[in-house]
């Protein structure tokens, strides 16, 4: 089972819900505080184009990085990592660096069994319950080969049986 390359649609989708609501909200509260209570109050405030510019940018900000945070709690649980220990690494690492140490510490996403359904590390080639071969190489040039292929996409060599079942692993 070769890895896909994730979809940046399917990526988006592992925001959970309160991050995304939490972040419209921190959004439109920081506009709010803005633009109804500290620039009407400051006698020397910035032309109207400036507040809306920094208003627009300051919340982006914001909202991008409670988005970030949701997705790194829910993209560590997804790859058996610390939920805990990461998301606050991203929080209270400063400029940034705790999301460039975590995308550069995470692990490979887990893969899931197609035969009995177990979850297995990615880096496993077989499975720990049903000796399942995860990732199938061809016999005679040692390629990977996806699950079903009748031949190499390699070298053309028949493949019945070797890529369909589990492999005889004593």
């Amino acid at each position: 089972m070769a890895e896909a390359k994730p979809d940046i649609v399917e990526e988006v989708k592992v925001i959970p819900w309160w991050a995304i609501g939490l972040a419209v909200i921190l959004f439109a509260g920081l506009q709010l505080l803005l633009h109804a209570v500290l620039f009407p109050r400051d006698p020397h405030s910035p032309p109207l184009a400036w507040r809306i510019f920094i208003g627009m940018v300051g919340g982006i900000v914001l909202a991008f990085f409670v988005l970030l945070v949701g997705y790194v709690s829910r993209d560590a649980k997804r790859r058996g990592m610390s939920v805990t220990l990461w998301t606050l690494v991203v929080i209270f690492v400063p400029d940034a660096i705790g999301f460039i140490i975590y995308f550069l510490m995470r692990q490979p996403l887990r893969v899931t069994c197609p035969s009995c359904g177990t979850v297995a590390d990615s880096a496993f080639n077989f499975c720990p319950k049903c000796k399942f071969n995860l990732h199938p190489a061809c016999p005679a040039c040692h390629h990977a080969v996806r699950a079903g292929d009748l031949y190499c996409p390699f070298c053309a060599k028949e493949l019945v049986g070797t890529t369909s079942r589990p492999s005889p692993v004593s």
